[in-house]
């Protein structure tokens, strides 16, 4: 039986890469037992979708925003001149 030490590091690496049989056995029934981890677990999924989302989002925004820093405009630095 995993601690729950174990298992949220379990929790954690599936978000990286996919368990083992063995590491998904072990963490299914951990998370039958424990309100706890299965708690955390639904974080680190929403968590790890939410990054994603915004990885994806990111360079549009971020080229955006050097490309108006660039040309002197969008900070309000340049303004007075």
């Amino acid at each position: 039986m995993l601690m729950c030490k174990e298992a949220t590091r379990l929790m954690s690496l599936k978000q990286d890469r996919p368990l083992t049989f063995q590491e998904r056995l072990a963490l299914r029934l951990h998370l039958s037992m424990c309100q706890a981890c299965r708690e955390c677990d639904r974080q680190f999924t929403l968590l790890h979708k939410t990054a994603r989302r915004f990885d994806a989002e990111t360079p549009t925004e971020h080229s955006g925003l050097h490309h108006r820093r660039r040309n002197g405009k969008g900070n309000g630095s340049n303004s007075a001149r």
